[in-house]
C-alpha cells in the first residue's frame, strides 16, 4: 500500500459487484485522463507531452477563443476534444467523465500545476483497495509553490468544516487532483451534461471537486489521500476567485450534508486488483475473482432505493 496521505475506510464497504470483465484489466486498468480546458493554449503545449501516449486524453473545451483545441489536434491527434455543453469546470468535468472509457478516470488541469508523473500514484492507491484517490498538498510528502497565504487559511477552514460534517480527517478539501474508480460514477448522481438551454446547474462550477468529494464520502466510499506536489500555473491568470469560490465551496458542504444520503455497491475493478495486491504481493499477477452473479453498481443502487 502506497505511504502518506491518510486512509478512511466507508461505512458502506462490503463485496465488490463482480459484474467486470477479468481478462480487460489483464494488463492493468485503462486510464482516462479528463483536461477541462478554457484558453489554455499555451500551458497544453507544454503540459500534453507529459501525459503518457497509453492513456485515453480527453479535452473539454469550455469556449476558448484561443487555439486551445488546434493545439490538442496537432498535440495529441488521437484524444477526444468535446465543446461543453453548459459553462464552468463542474459541466466540463461531467462531459468528460461521460465520454470516458477507462476503468480509472483521473481530474487533472491544464494550467501546468498537476505533474502528471504523479498519475502513477493516484492509479496505484486505487488498485490498493481504495475507491476513490484524493490529492493533498498537505500530507507528509505534498506541497505546493502555488497557492497563497488567503487561498491556504481558507481551506484550512473549509476543510476543518467538511470534516466535521462527514466525519472524515481530510487534510486538503480545495485540491482538484484526484482519482476514482469510473464505475463509481453513476453512484455519484453528477449533473447531466445534456444541454440545459443555457441554465446553469448545481455542480456545473468549482464546486465540483467539493461536490464529488462529499458525495465519496457520503456514500462510503473508501477514500485514500495522495500527497501531491502542485506547481506554479505555467501561463496566463487563474480562473480561481478566492472569496467567490470560498463561499460557494462553504454552501456546497451545508447542501451537501444536508441533503446527504446515498450508498454504494464497490467496484468489481477495484476489488479485483486489491485482491491481487492481497494474495500475491503484486498487482496485475493472476488472482481468482468469481463469476458474475450480482447486478451492476448502479443497478444495485436502484434496488436499494426501491427497497426503502
Amino acid at each position: 500500500m502506497p505511504t502518506g496521505g491518510n486512509w478512511y475506510r466507508g461505512r458502506n464497504r462490503g463485496l465488490r459487484t463482480e459484474d467486470g470483465d477479468r481478462s480487460a484489466h489483464r494488463d492493468g486498468p485503462r486510464i482516462s485522463v479528463v483536461v477541462p480546458v478554457l484558453n489554455e493554449a499555451r500551458n497544453l503545449r507544454q503540459v500534453l507531452p507529459t501525459i503518457p501516449r497509453d492513456y485515453e486524453v480527453i479535452v473539454v473545451d469550455g469556449g476558448s477563443v484561443d487555439d486551445s483545441m488546434a493545439v490538442v489536434a496537432e498535440l495529441r491527434a488521437d484524444a477526444i476534444r468535446l465543446r461543453q455543453t453548459r459553462w464552468g469546470k463542474g459541466n466540463a468535468l461531467s462531459c468528460g467523465f461521460a465520454a470516458a472509457t477507462g476503468d480509472v478516470i483521473v481530474m487533472f488541469d491544464a494550467d501546468g500545476s498537476a505533474d502528471a508523473r504523479e498519475i502513477d500514484a493516484f492509479v496505484a492507491t486505487l488498485m490498493a483497495g481504495a475507491d476513490f484517490a484524493k490529492g493533498t498538498r498537505f500530507a507528509a510528502g505534498g506541497g505546493s509553490v502555488d497557492i497563497t497565504a488567503l487561498r491556504r487559511a481558507g481551506n484550512h477552514g473549509l476543510t476543518a468544516v467538511a470534516n466535521q460534517l462527514f466525519g472524515m480527517h481530510f487534510t486538503d478539501l480545495c485540491y482538484g487532483y484526484n482519482a476514482f474508480w469510473r464505475d463509481v460514477l453513476p453512484l455519484l448522481e453528477l449533473p447531466d451534461q445534456r444541454p440545459a438551454d443555457g441554465v446553469f446547474r448545481w455542480g456545473d462550477g468549482f464546486e465540483i471537486e467539493t461536490v464529488i468529494t462529499c458525495r465519496a464520502a457520503a456514500a462510503g466510499l473508501v477514500i485514500r489521500e495522495v500527497p501531491s506536489q502542485e506547481r506554479h500555473r505555467l501561463h496566463g491568470p487563474s480562473n480561481l476567485h478566492a472569496w467567490r469560490d470560498g463561499r460557494r465551496v462553504l454552501r456546497t458542504l451545508v447542501h451537501e450534508w444536508r441533503s446527504r444520503d446515498r450508498s454504494i455497491r464497490l467496484s468489481p475493478a477495484a476489488r479485483y486488483f486489491a485482491s491481487s495486491i492481497a494474495e500475491t504481493g503484486h498487482p496485475l499477477a493472476e488472482c481468482p475473482m468469481p463469476a458474475p452473479h450480482r447486478p451492476a453498481a448502479a443497478e444495485a443502487l436502484a434496488a436499494d432505493k426501491a427497497g426503502e
